[in-house]
Parts: structure tokens; C-alpha cells; sequence
């Protein structure tokens, strides 16, 4: 499994439980949520198209930083 950075626009914990929401839908992912920095760490079979476009459902800016 790849594990990929993430920006996501987090301002507060109802935000970073939009982000658990969204991505627990997936399945089969592994993440840690870092809110002070606005990154997301997801380790996952996912394509970054889908993680992104998963992401996007919460309706915060996203934008892929790269693998890690």
C-alpha cells in the first residue's frame, strides 16, 4: 500500500471528522489526521484520484502534497 500527504483546508474537529467520515466510507484505508498542519496521511490501495476526489466530498480545499 502506498501512503500518500494530503493538504486539506481543516479549520476545527467538526472538519477533521468530515475527513474520518469520507474516507472510513472507502474502506480498506489507514490515515492520521494531523488538524494544527491541515495535512492528511493515507495509507491505502486507492488511486490518488480517488483519495482526492474522496477528500473533496467534505467540501474543504484539497491538494496532493505527494507520496511519503
Amino acid at each position: 500500500m502506498s501512503k500518500h500527504e494530503f493538504f486539506v483546508d481543516m479549520t476545527c474537529e467538526g472538519c477533521s471528522g468530515a475527513v474520518t467520515r469520507v474516507l472510513n466510507k472507502l474502506g480498506d484505508v489507514q490515515f492520521e489526521i494531523d488538524l494544527p498542519n491541515k495535512k492528511v496521511f493515507i495509507e491505502s490501495k486507492h488511486s490518488v484520484e480517488v483519495l482526492t476526489d474522496q477528500l473533496k466530498k467534505t467540501g474543504k480545499d484539497v491538494q496532493y502534497i505527494g507520496q511519503k
